[in-house]
Parts: C-alpha cells; sequence; structure tokens
C-alpha cells in the first residue's frame, strides 16, 4: 500500500496477502486497508503481478491494483472458515472504484468506503487543487447504493479554508443533504507548516470558522441520527470490541461495531444481556431495538 507520507511508494501484492493471512491465521476478523491513496495502489509499480497461492492453494498472479487486492482479500477465510470484514480507507473516488461495489454486494468486502472529499464547492476544490467533479460524485454515490444498498460512506470535510465565501459553504451543505452520506467529519482549516495552502489569500476569522465548523455538525449529525434510525428493527452482523462485568442481576453487557462501523472513528453498538461465553472479536448477529445521533443499541438476535 501507498506510504502515508511523501510519494507513494507501493508494496507488494503478494507481501500484502501474505501478512494479511498469517494475521487472519492468529485470528484477526477484521482488516483495515489504510494508506495515503489506495485508490491509487501499484501506479508506481506499473500494476506489475505476482504470484499468490490463495486459501486453496492454487496458484495465480494477482496485479498490483486495488480491485485485484480487495478480490484476494476477499477470498480470506478464517480457520473456521468464516469470511473476514476488510474496509477500505482513503479511497479517492476514481473511475475503478465502481468496480470494488459488485464486491461489497457479494459481501466479499466490507460494504464501507472512506473517501476524503473535503469540500464540494468547485471553487473551494479548485484552490485545493482537486478536481471538481462534484455532480458525477454524487451521481456515482447513488449507482453505488443500487448496487449495494447497506453501503457505508465516511468522508472527512474542512471548513474555513482561505477564500471559502458563504456560498461556497452553503453548496457544502446542500452537497451534503443530497449526498446523505453516513459517517462525517468536520475540521476547521488550520495553516500547517509547508502546506501549499498557508500562501493562499482570503484567510478567515477563527469565528467564521468555529461558526460554519458548527453548522455543518449540525447537519451531519442530522443525517447520521435519521440513517440510524432507520436501522432500528434490524437484525445486523456485529463484531464485539469489549465485554463488561455482569451487574447485580447478572446482566451482561458488551460494546460492539456494525459493518458501517470503523474502530475509533465511528459509532458504537452497545448491547445488552449477551452470552457468558462471548469472546472479544466474535462476529454475531444482533437485533437493533434504539439509536441515536452516532450509536446503536440492541440485543443479541436468538
Amino acid at each position: 500500500i501507498p506510504s502515508l507520507r511523501g510519494d507513494l511508494v507501493s508494496r507488494r501484492p503478494d507481501a500484502i496477502l501474505r501478512e494479511a493471512e498469517k494475521l487472519v491465521e492468529a485470528g484477526t476478523k477484521e482488516l483495515l486497508v489504510i494508506s495515503q491513496d489506495t485508490s491509487a495502489y501499484g501506479v508506481d509499480i506499473r500494476h506489475q503481478s505476482r504470484p499468490w497461492n490463495g486459501p486453496t492453494g492454487q496458484g495465480r498472479d494477482v496485479r498490483a491494483h486495488m480491485t485485484d487486492l480487495a478480490a484476494a482479500l476477499g477470498e480470506l477465510r478464517t480457520p473456521e472458515g468464516q469470511g473476514i470484514w476488510t474496509r477500505l480507507h482513503y479511497v479517492y473516488p476514481y473511475p475503478h472504484v465502481d468496480k470494488v461495489i459488485p464486491l461489497m454486494a457479494e459481501g466479499k468486502i466490507t460494504p464501507y468506503l472512506d473517501i476524503p472529499f473535503q469540500h464540494a464547492a468547485p471553487n473551494v476544490l479548485k484552490r485545493m487543487k482537486r478536481p471538481a467533479n462534484e455532480a458525477k460524485v454524487l451521481q456515482r454515490v447513488k449507482s453505488w447504493r443500487d448496487i449495494c444498498p447497506d453501503l457505508t460512506i465516511r468522508s472527512t470535510f474542512v471548513v474555513g479554508f482561505p477564500g471559502e465565501t458563504e456560498d461556497d459553504f452553503k453548496y457544502l451543505l446542500d452537497w451534503l443533504e443530497e449526498a446523505q452520506l453516513d459517517r462525517v467529519g468536520a475540521f476547521r482549516f488550520e495553516p500547517v507548516e509547508g502546506a501549499e495552502a498557508n500562501a493562499l489569500d482570503g484567510a478567515l476569522p477563527e469565528e467564521v470558522k468555529e461558526e460554519r465548523y458548527q453548522r455543518i455538525m449540525e447537519v451531519t449529525a442530522r443525517i447520521s441520527a435519521a440513517k440510524l434510525t432507520a436501522k432500528v428493527g434490524r437484525t445486523l452482523p456485529v463484531i464485539i470490541d469489549d465485554i463488561g462485568e455482569p451487574d447485580e442481576d447478572g446482566d451482561i453487557g458488551a460494546t460492539a461495531r456494525s459493518e458501517a462501523d470503523a474502530p475509533e472513528i465511528d459509532g458504537n453498538v452497545f448491547l445488552r444481556n449477551v452470552s457468558a461465553d462471548l469472546s472479544v472479536g466474535d462476529i454475531i448477529d444482533a437485533t437493533i431495538e434504539d439509536a441515536d445521533e452516532h450509536d446503536l443499541f440492541g440485543v443479541a438476535a436468538t
């Protein structure tokens, strides 16, 4: 996978897959693919192929390409024969991302995409030196959800970027209303040593940044609450992260996550009255009973 800073430096696909195999053999149930730009994996090494035996032992070549790597990771199984959860982070919406969505619909890859959109207003994207194709992105998000209705999209946005006007910010809010992203983080723009953006004109006052930050968080919290409320009554697979001590009635609670929740950055599923036989890392079905702006609440399905 490309490095987190500097030029892209892609690892060989067979090396990544061997590492993943060892983790799964050791009991890992969830893999997170994280890099500077996961979509660009293999560009620097010309998407070269490497032989990989795979879980069936029948060797084949795997290209250093995000779609090939995702498909190969989707073949991994635990020693008990169960599939694992594989999340793709820092995925930019290049055209070939479309080919990963069917893998999610088929249950081979976790239906979760972390796409750092950063903004939506064309003027701001131009100043950020990012592609301003927000309309096409909305169309693609809709097509992705048509293929995989349970797809969760997480993203991050910067407010108060130099030169961002009130109209630009309203454009972003309207875009978010249409995109209906599941998980959104927002940051106030701050100068970073060595960043080109530091030299841009149009720096905004701190009070403007804060006011816009509060507004975007209000909108995204409302969207999140509505999406989570829609899950009440459903039975979802969850992975157990923590198991509590029995209360005075002997009931045991647990903290878990659904496929829509990456560890430490998204919400949780809080379970009541779970079995004492459960262990951290177990994947079970849970019936969702309630929701708030960020988390779900439920009970293990019977």
